[in-house]
């Protein structure tokens, strides 16, 4: 849960600038989440924001539009008092950044703002924008001298793809450290801001009984599957540049297995969990020929139902080539070579247009011994301890019991506090909370570079064979749970994929 901050916090004061005022991510994301932060007394009474787009606008405008977004996204409905107080820290820019020359004229309408809500020189600069313009903002940052505040704090926000690959993520990083201290640069990865992945230490490191056996010792395996039901609809054109490995893989699920897998850090600060999240990635087993061949599936969606609604296939789509040889799913199996999880399997798949759309953690636990009780009954369902990320949240644990309706009967019994109805609770976006630690300085749940780079080692490798593979796509159908070697990858280990 977030702490309550006292709305006149000098240290969180600042205007937070968004380039990309008038796109999707702005107006689905970012705006309803500063709308629930003001609903929930957690942003400072000195605060402004400044949305840049390129759209004639006026402010009146722009005010407008984005009280409709928030009618329409937010996780809470409009009280007209709480958007009262947060359209008047609103401002809008019309301004192409593309422009070098224009940041001059932003920085002097920054200093008129600071003098109106006085907010202290303090910046938060946030690239809610295509990739392909993040070195350029950042240049026009630096020209316009709006990134060394003296006597105030500027910090750096960029949403994922970091590069596309090793080479270009470690040119983007180069550009930014120029401007940007790497303590000041925030890279988001919004699935890190969901509660379930902040719970995933508490579980762990507040649990004797979990983290006493959360070892090779008595876990089989643990499996990571994070599912969608949707195509990629209108944006074939970035993920055909993209695919399941550099959309989902190199970033979400990366970060996920290393706080899974991490060692207890030293303490709560942000830099030994980040050093812990690191060492997992780096103990990931080499990427050789031989484990390519035999531990990664790739595929690629055809027709289909979904929920009995007919819908193409991944080379139907708009942008999208009639030979493209993306893949919209993987699976790959994997081992962390340190003492804790030498032998154990790690089992990931990612995709879409499936049959399910979630994303869940399943640790299975050994089996025991095949006597006393289970000398002559059938084989029992392992333990599962299941970590909900969405859309249920919540944590599911099986294990077997008595069935009293025999004599010799033995059963699996679930305790399941996952919920989705909005009458369990209102869980914040994620958006929420990372807006809200960006302000406090929080860098935990941010991508420090080195993990960027680390993760970028081990997917640019996957990637190239992929490249390099001519695979027979499409090979799964719209609704199904991917391609069959994806099950048989887990077959021959004698397991399977579990879909509680």
């Amino acid at each position: 849960m977030m702490d309550y901050i006292e709305s006149g916090d000098v240290k969180m004061s600042a205007i937070l600038v968004i380039f990309g005022g008038t796109g999707d991510l702005t107006h689905r994301k970012l705006i309803p989440s500063l709308y629930n932060l003001v609903l929930d007394k957690l942003l400072p009474e000195h605060f402004a924001v400044v949305c840049v787009g390129r759209r004639d606008k006026t402010l009146e405008e722009y005010r407008k539009d984005i009280k409709e977004s928030v009618s329409r996204y937010s996780r809470n409905k409009i009280d007209e008092d709480v958007w009262s107080k947060l359209q008047n820290m609103i401002y809008y820019y019309q301004f192409d950044f593309t422009d070098t020359e224009g940041f001059g004229g932003l920085k002097y309408f920054l200093e008129d703002i600071d003098q109106k809500h006085k907010t202290e020189g303090n910046r938060v600069f946030y690239l809610a924008v295509a990739p392909e313009y993040f070195e350029t903002i950042v240049h026009g940052l630096q020209i316009g001298n709006m990134a060394d505040r003296q006597g105030a704090w500027s910090k750096l926000v960029i949403e994922k793809p970091f590069g596309k690959d090793l080479k270009t993520a470690r040119k983007l990083n180069n550009k930014l450290i120029e401007v940007f201290d790497e303590n000041n640069i925030y890279r988001i990865d919004h699935y890190l801001g969901k509660e379930m992945i902040q719970n995933i230490m508490v579980l762990r490191f507040c649990n004797l009984i979990f983290e006493s056996i959360w070892n090779n010792k008595f876990i089989d395996n643990i499996q990571i599957s994070l599912t969608e039901k949707l195509g990629v609809n209108s944006r074939g054109g970035y993920y055909e540049h993209s695919g399941a490995m550099r959309d989902m893989l190199q970033n979400h699920i990366i970060q996920i297995l290393s706080l899974v897998a991490m060692e207890p850090p030293v303490n709560l600060k942000t830099d030994s969990i980040r050093t812990e999240k690191l060492k997992v990635i780096q103990a990931i087993e080499e990427i050789t020929p031989e484990f390519l061949k035999n531990n990664v599936i790739f595929g690629q969606y055809g027709k289909g139902f979904i929920d009995g609604t007919p819908v193409p296939s991944y080379r139907e789509e708009l942008n999208v080539p009639k030979d493209s040889n993306t893949e919209t799913f993987v699976a790959l199996k994997l081992h962390i070579n340190n003492f804790r999880w030498a032998g154990t399997p790690f089992y990931i798949r990612t995709g879409k247009r499936l049959g399910s759309g979630s994303a869940e953690i399943v640790v299975q636990f050994k089996d025991m011994p095949n006597i006393l009780y289970l000398k002559d009954t059938e084989m029992q369902e392992p333990n599962l301890l299941v970590l909900r990320i969405q859309p249920n949240v919540g944590v599911f644990f099986q294990f077997n019991t008595k069935d009293f309706t025999t004599h010799h009967g033995i059963v699996p019994t679930k305790m399941d506090t996952s919920y989705e109805t909005p009458t369990q609770g209102n869980t914040p976006e994620a958006y929420e909370r990372l807006i809200y630690d960006i302000l406090r300085g929080d860098a935990t749940l941010f991508s420090r570079w080195d993990e960027v780079e680390a993760a970028w080692t081990v997917a640019d490798q996957i990637i190239q064979y992929r490249e390099q593979k001519k695979s027979q796509f499409p090979n799964y159908d719209s609704g199904s749970m991917g391609p069959v070697k994806a099950f048989e990858l887990l077959a021959k280990d004698g397991r399977k994929w579990w879909n509680i």
